[in-house]
């Protein structure tokens, strides 16, 4: 090679060199970074893997509405662990346990189940209840529920045992000065027959030293005194009696102290009558109630014997309705009578709804045949409902602890589950069945919470019974 060209292919060398090693050293920094890339990409696809295991798309973009505010410095995840550790703490009443959330939520649930249990084996009365399909809320009003009505029911008792304490108090207060004044006449009868024996010892010594006269004359004394001395042990023997028949009566206040008392029957209000018949002029009768008591013309009464409780079915010997009312007596015709039990002075008479202090609350439910026809009346409620209103009466669309008395009809009717064919000619078919279902659920939730609350229960002809319109019911145009 010409010496002139040489120092131009040792440069050529030289770049060429340079040039793949440039290459050489960036291919190995493209292969890191490639493989630093396809770890990133498969930690990143791991990661989204995860996340999606975790949250879904939808709850991840929903995520403040779900769990609510993010507590600083805690992640998401950790602030929901937290809720439920908060939620654990109010539910069980300690400190959370440092487990799974499913543990913690088992731990809940068995704490729960070992409660209820515990409750049905104290507390027999309680239904069984499942807090996964009822709720801690609804299991704590039941409960509430059962607590307020033994509350009542204790304070009931505990009234009554007052009364009979006062009663057991005053009878041993009575008694004991029956008892005093009995041990006062005692020691007075054992006084006189202390100087009878005085005297009749000293006539016997007397007899001994006069003539035989005398002694007949003494004789015949001692035997008055002897006389009176029996007498006198007679009415000792009377009061011991007396004494023995007040200890007795004592002895038998304090068996009905300790004695299980029975529980208030919610039916009382119903057997008080509301007046009386003072007089009876062919087919009138005349009331001891008049305006003052706040009787109006158009009011019907039940008509019972005299001296005779009222019968539990209402049914009464007559009905009368209230034509005159003057400012303390009333008169009425007779609607209805049994001709083997006519009406006489002093029977009673009586009216669920009508009472001349309050104003008594009634809640109506069911279905009703109020003429006896055997349909249904669609409107029974509303006719129900008014006639309880002209008499004075008030309606509630739910039961509650103010609620006097309930009437309650019929259960309503359920038809069977609508077919496909039958949907097809009817399209209300399944909303009817759903509707007449609801209706069923509310009859017996009402009917529930009146034998809860002891609240009197009347059906129909109950009803009718009490407020003396049971004959009338039939007739067109009676509500």
């Amino acid at each position: 090679m010409p010496a002139r060209n040489r120092p131009q292919s040792n440069a050529m060398l030289y770049t060429l060199i340079t040039f793949v090693g440039l290459f050489i050293i960036a291919t190995t920094v493209a292969v890191i970074y490639y493989v630093k890339f396809e770890e990133q990409r498969t930690v990143i696809n791991q990661s989204k893997r995860d996340l999606g295991e975790m949250v879904n798309r939808s709850e991840w973009q929903n995520k403040g509405k779900i769990i609510g505010t993010r507590q600083v410095p805690e992640t998401w995840l950790g602030t929901v662990v937290d809720y439920l550790d908060k939620l654990v703490i109010q539910i069980i009443g300690g400190p959370s346990i440092d487990t799974s959330a499913e543990e913690k939520v088992n731990t809940v649930n068995k704490t729960i189940e070992n409660t209820l249990q515990m409750l049905a084996q104290e507390y027999l009365d309680i239904d069984t209840i499942d807090p996964n399909t009822t709720g801690l809320i609804q299991i704590i009003e039941k409960l509430k529920t059962k607590l307020d009505n033994t509350t009542n029911a204790a304070l009931a008792l505990e009234k009554q045992l007052e009364d009979l304490h006062n009663r057991f108090n005053d009878a041993m207060e009575a008694g004991h000065q029956t008892e005093q004044k009995l041990l006062a006449e005692k020691k007075e009868y054992e006084q006189q027959v202390n100087n009878i024996k005085q005297q009749y010892n000293e006539l016997e010594a007397f007899l001994k030293k006069n003539t035989e006269q005398q002694v007949q004359d003494l004789i015949a004394q001692l035997n008055q005194a002897k006389a009176e001395g029996d007498r006198l042990e007679t009415e000792m023997r009377q009061m011991g009696a007396r004494l023995s028949v007040a200890q007795q009566r004592i002895a038998h206040l304090q068996k009905q102290i300790h004695a299980t008392m029975p529980s208030p029957d919610p039916n009382v209000p119903a057997y008080q009558p509301d007046g009386k018949i003072i007089l009876i002029d062919n087919q009138i009768v005349h009331l001891n109630i008049g305006r003052d008591d706040r009787v109006y013309r158009g009011l019907t009464f039940t008509v019972y014997d005299r001296g005779m409780p009222i019968p539990k079915d209402g049914r009464g010997k007559a009905e009368i309705e209230v034509f005159d009312v003057q400012k303390n007596i009333s008169a009425a015709r007779i609607v209805y009578s049994e001709k083997r039990n006519p009406i006489v002075g002093d029977d009673i008479v009586a009216n669920l709804i009508w009472d001349s202090h309050k104003t008594n609350l009634f809640m109506i439910a069911g279905e009703f045949d109020l003429n006896s026809d055997g349909d249904i009346d669609y409107d029974a409620i509303e006719k129900i409902k008014a006639l309880i209103e002209k008499w004075g009466g008030k309606v509630t669309d739910t039961v509650s602890v103010d609620t006097d008395f309930l009437v309650l009809g019929r259960p309503p009717q359920v038809p069977g589950k609508p077919t496909l064919e039958q949907r097809e000619e009817d399209p209300m078919a399944m909303q009817k069945h759903e509707a007449s279902l609801q209706k069923l659920a509310h009859y017996n939730q009402v009917k529930s919470q009146a034998q809860a609350l002891w609240v009197p229960v009347f059906n129909t002809e109950r009803f009718l019974h009490f407020i003396g319109y049971k004959a009338q019911a039939r007739r067109p145009g009676a509500f």
